[in-house]
């Protein structure tokens, strides 16, 4: 799974780089995220803007990064793509996010 992260003001972008979230990248995707998420930043702020698909396993694994932090950090997402966003109101998890239009400006990449 390829994921870069920056730092904007106190929150960590985790800006996720492959097109799709599913099935066969999900337990991927998690232990990336959970790795990228041992740097400091509250928010911990999801960039989702390169995903073009996401099923029900990413969506889940979307969902397991979130409880991984909390209740210490909290997990927002950003700047999703149509597809990906019809997915998040179709199942109503746009109600359990916060979900920016765009992500915060990378103002010093980390990796």
């Amino acid at each position: 799974m390829d994921i870069a992260t920056s730092r904007a003001g106190d929150s960590l972008v985790v800006r996720v780089n492959d097109t799709r979230i599913d099935a066969s990248v999900a337990i991927a995707f998690k232990e990336a995220v959970r790795r990228a998420a041992d740097a400091a930043g509250n928010p911990v702020i999801l960039d989702l803007g390169r995903v073009r698909f996401i099923d029900s396993s990413g969506l889940g694994a979307v969902v397991a990064v979130m409880k991984l932090l909390a209740p210490d950090r909290k997990l927002e997402l950003a700047a999703l793509t149509p597809p990906v966003d019809k997915v998040f109101r179709l199942t109503r998890m746009d109600s359990v996010f916060t979900i920016h239009p765009q992500p915060p400006g990378d103002l010093q990449a980390t990796a």
